[in-house]
C-alpha cells in the first residue's frame, strides 16, 4: 500500500532548533519561580505543552493541589509569548538540511505533506509564515496540539490531518519526528512507517528503545523508505 501522506514534526525535525524551545520553556517556568535544568525539559518537548508543564511541575511539587489550572495557564501563556517573538524575530530560523527539497520531491510523487506539533496552532502558524511554506506550496496541512482533544502521544492530530487529507487508512501514512513522543504518536495512529530522525533532541541510541520502523540521520533517507 503506497504512502499518500507524510506527517512531519516541526522543531528539531523540519526546523532548526538549538534547544530554543526548551530554553523558552525554561524561561517561562522561571518566571513562575521554578528553576528547571534543560536536561529535564528536553525529553518532554514533543508533548502538548500544557501537559509538559504539568509533568515538570510534578517533579517540583509534592502536593498536586498546588498545580492549579491557573498556574499551568500562566506558564503556558508566557511560553507561547516567548515562542512567537522568537520565531518572528530571531535570526537563524530556517529549515533543516534537505527538508524543503524532500517536501518538493514528495509532492512530485503525489504525496501530501503535513506538519503537526506539540505547539499550539498560533506558534505553528508563526513558523509557517516565517518560512513561507504555504506560499511556496511546500506543505498541505498544519495541525497544532490545541486543535484536538489530546496531543501526542495520542493519535488525534494525525487522524485530524488524515480526515482533512481525505485519507482513511493509516497504512497510507508515514510519521517523521525527532522525539520519543513523535514515535509513539505514529505508532498509536497505526502509521505504516514511523520514522525517528536524529536531527533534533534525541540521539539514535535514545530513539531505538521506542522501536520506530526506521531511524534516519538525514531527511534524504526518507525518500528511499517511502519508495520501499
Amino acid at each position: 500500500m503506497s504512502i499518500k501522506l507524510v506527517v512531519f514534526d516541526i522543531a528539531g525535525t523540519t526546523v532548526k532548533d538549538d534547544h530554543d524551545v526548551s530554553k523558552a520553556f525554561q524561561a517561562a517556568l522561571k518566571k513562575s519561580h521554578y528553576e528547571v535544568p534543560i536536561e529535564l525539559i528536553d525529553p518532554l518537548m514533543g508533548y502538548e505543552k500544557t501537559l509538559a508543564i504539568k509533568q515538570i511541575l510534578r517533579l517540583h511539587e509534592h502536593n498536586d493541589a498546588k498545580i492549579t489550572p491557573e498556574l499551568v495557564s500562566k506558564i503556558h501563556k508566557e511560553f507561547v509569548k516567548q515562542m512567537i517573538i522568537h520565531y518572528q524575530t530571531a535570526p537563524g530560523i530556517e529549515p533543516l538540511p534537505n527538508v524543503e527539497e524532500s517536501f518538493t520531491k514528495l509532492h512530485e510523487q503525489g504525496i501530501q505533506v503535513g506538519i503537526n506539533t506539540g505547539f499550539s496552532r498560533d506558534i505553528a502558524d508563526t513558523i509557517v509564515t516565517r518560512l513561507q511554506w504555504l506560499e511556496k506550496g511546500l506543505i498541505d496541512h498544519v495541525v497544532g496540539s490545541d486543535e484536538v482533544e489530546l496531543g501526542r502521544p495520542y493519535p488525534f492530530m494525525i487522524q485530524k490531518m488524515m480526515l482533512d487529507a481525505g485519507i482513511e487508512r493509516p497504512k497510507e501514512v508515514a510519521k517523521v519526528g525527532d522525539t520519543e513522543v513523535d514515535v509513539r504518536e505514529g505508532q498509536n495512529a497505526g502509521c505504516k512507517y514511523v520514522i525517528g530522525i536524529t536531527s533534533g533532541i534525541f540521539t539514535r541510541e535514545q530513539l531505538e528503545p521506542y522501536n520506530p520502523t526506521h531511524i534516519i540521520d538525514n531527511m534524504t533517507e526518507l525518500l528511499e523508505i517511502i519508495k520501499g
